[in-house]
């Protein structure tokens, strides 16, 4: 989650704060236009090659408000010059397509090549508020292994790591549980395609690391401080299968998706188009007629008259289903989102404040809520599934009270201020909308099976 910071306030708690404000939802104004009008636009250049006669009537939407556009004033980022050639080349392009290149363009993409991260960047994430958070995380996974058998080899994939924080603190339980885990030959296999994110996560994570050759499926490999091989991907497709255990903390929620509108005509995907009152800003238009995703992604059973889907995070949550299925292990997904019922909820994050999204592209976070019921359908009963359960209730199974009061029985005041802020954090705002969600072999819910036992976080935390 984000939580937009401001003032004093923002400067006390900007280590603490966790992305809270884009999962809670915000009024939004109508453009300068006064909402929904009409024009003519091309169409696209991939759908009719003869341009300058092909000519369609399409809808214009809202744009989004921003609470910082004094800021932001006629700013032409390298990104929006990129777009804006791009659509007049080919025409308005998709939703999912507007966010794969602001986000991550291999040259201007706004995760490739800055630091978004903490009090100077755009946002802070949950692991950074409090070192529990990323304990109780690596307390689950060794848990898990524990409850599967104890395979001598154990994977930890990680897809989206930030700055590495949480596996940090993941890595410090192993060291901890160095005795259960003594016979088990660990690796870390981190899925991060920018390259200014990864050199922080290897001056985090590693002593030394060093870069690989493009015949290697991993592009870096690097030795935690405490011995444990740690390797990076582009891909989760290039990390080798096995018996695997995978986590995506707000991973999913940065993936592109298509907006889709009902209207009298059906459902009518959105579009990014130049808004031709003014050429170097962007606007939202429907597509004349359905387009592939519309006919794909809408299920026929549809109540809501809006629809954000992530066919991305289907192809994901489908592969991590795969490996959890064929080679066991689990998978623990930890991101805001609902349950198939939310409508509209494209945000962008810019210094800690909410950003419209179409403006200066490329210089702000973008995300939508994650839809679970849709990551549910799209596992097809081939593993089992648990969740989505609130923050709150997970970390309180897995004895986040506990934990808090084992440290600050030695902490100083300071400290102790900060963990019970960060707990505060954790356990309230985020508590509520941050949700945790699992795969795991059908097995561990039998229980007949030898193997199963309570999930922990799940249910009651039990060692054996």
């Amino acid at each position: 989650m984000r939580l937009v910071l401001s003032g004093c306030a923002a400067l006390q708690t900007a280590r603490l704060g966790v992305r809270c404000e884009r999962a809670v939802g915000f009024p939004r104004s109508k453009n300068s236009a006064g909402g929904w009008s009409v024009r003519l636009t091309r169409q696209n250049a991939r759908v009719c090659a003869s341009l300058s006669r092909s000519f369609s009537t399409v809808l214009r939407c809202q744009h989004f408000s921003s609470e910082n556009k004094a800021a932001d004033k006629s700013l032409m980022t390298p990104m929006l010059k990129h777009l804006i050639m791009k659509i007049k080349s080919t025409g308005p392009i998709t939703v999912a397509e507007y966010m794969r290149e602001v986000l991550t363009n291999p040259l201007k993409g706004y995760y490739m090549h800055q630091d978004m991260f903490g009090e100077q960047g755009d946002f802070v994430t949950s692991p950074e508020i409090s070192q529990i958070f990323g304990e109780l995380i690596g307390i689950w996974f060794v848990s898990e292994w524990m409850a599967t058998g104890k395979s001598p080899k154990f994977q930890l994939v990680e897809l989206g790591p930030g700055r590495g924080s949480l596996i940090d603190d993941i890595l410090r339980v192993f060291t901890q549980l160095s005795s259960i885990l003594a016979n088990c030959e660990i690796s870390i296999h981190l899925v991060e395609v920018s390259p200014k994110l990864s050199e922080m996560q290897a001056s985090v994570l590693t002593k030394e690391k060093v870069e690989l050759p493009e015949s290697s499926s991993a592009y870096m490999h690097g030795i935690s401080k405490t011995g444990i091989p740690i390797f990076w991907y582009r891909n989760l497709n290039e990390v080798p299968e096995g018996n695997s255990f995978y986590l995506a903390h707000e991973f999913l929620d940065a993936l592109p998706i298509h907006k889709f509108q009902k209207t009298e005509n059906g459902w009518r995907e959105l579009l990014v188009d130049i808004d031709p009152e003014a050429s170097d800003k962007l606007r939202f238009v429907l597509a004349p007629s359905a387009t592939p995703a519309s006919k794909s992604f809408i299920h026929d059973q549809e109540s809501r008259d809006h629809v954000e889907v992530c066919p991305d995070a289907g192809v994901i949550i489908q592969k991590l289903a795969s490996h959890v299925e064929n080679n066991g292990g689990a998978a623990l997904i930890i991101d805001y989102g609902h349950d198939g019922t939310k409508t509209d909820t494209f945000r962008g994050f810019r210094g800690h404040k909410l950003h419209d999204v179409l403006l200066s592209p490329g210089s702000a976070d973008l995300t939508a809520d994650v839809d679970f019921s849709y990551l549910q359908r799209m596992v097809q009963k081939r593993v089992a599934t648990l969740g989505p359960l609130k923050q709150k209730e997970f970390l309180k199974n897995m004895g986040i009270d506990v934990r808090l009061q084992v440290l600050l029985q030695n902490a100083d005041a300071v400290t102790r201020s900060h963990l019970l802020q960060g707990y505060q954090m954790l356990m309230d705002k985020m508590g509520e909308r941050f949700y945790f969600f699992a795969l795991l072999p059908h097995y561990r819910l039998k229980p007949d099976h030898s193997l199963s036992s309570p999930i922990a976080g799940f249910g009651e935390l039990l060692w054996r």
